[in-house]
């Protein structure tokens, strides 16, 4: 990916510009290729996320919280997120016995039946991203990314 040809720039852009600007570009790449890929499932990718942990949960609940602080975007409209996984049947949502302030949310057997679909679709989009990348490149890009 040349930055100077996607933004369309005769001009040299300093190292570090470029590099945020490189950054920027793979981030909207990247959003772009999983959000097609989830496309056919109606779900977003933060909505395929909650999916992921609430199944990554097992038997065990979790609650907005929880999701909050696992969630690989970090957000404050994670009950809407719920809401909508709710209306599709992927996930339940019950109040606790024991303490009634709080909210349990369990993925369903529907939503664990369409996560597998989904996991296929995202690993066909993984694949796509990363072609060009040796597990090597891989594990330095890692390497590299964990400075942040």
């Amino acid at each position: 990916m040349n930055v100077e040809e996607i933004i369309k720039t005769q001009r040299e852009i300093p190292l570090e510009s470029r590099t945020i600007i490189h950054l920027i570009l793979a981030q909207n790449r990247i959003t772009e290729i999983t959000s097609n890929a989830l496309k056919p499932f109606d779900v977003s990718p933060e909505q395929f996320n909650v999916l992921r942990i609430l199944n990554g949960q097992g038997d065990q609940p979790a609650n907005l919280s929880t999701l909050n602080e696992r969630m690989i975007t970090k957000m404050s409209n994670t009950t809407r997120l719920v809401d909508k996984l709710l209306v599709k049947g992927f996930v339940s949502r019950t109040i606790c016995k024991a303490n009634r302030r709080k909210v349990e949310i369990r993925i369903t057997g529907k939503g664990k039946e369409a996560l597998i679909k989904m996991n296929e679709a995202m690993k066909k989009a993984e694949s796509m991203l990363l072609e060009k990348f040796s597990k090597d490149d891989l594990v330095r890009l890692n390497q590299l990314l964990d400075l942040f």
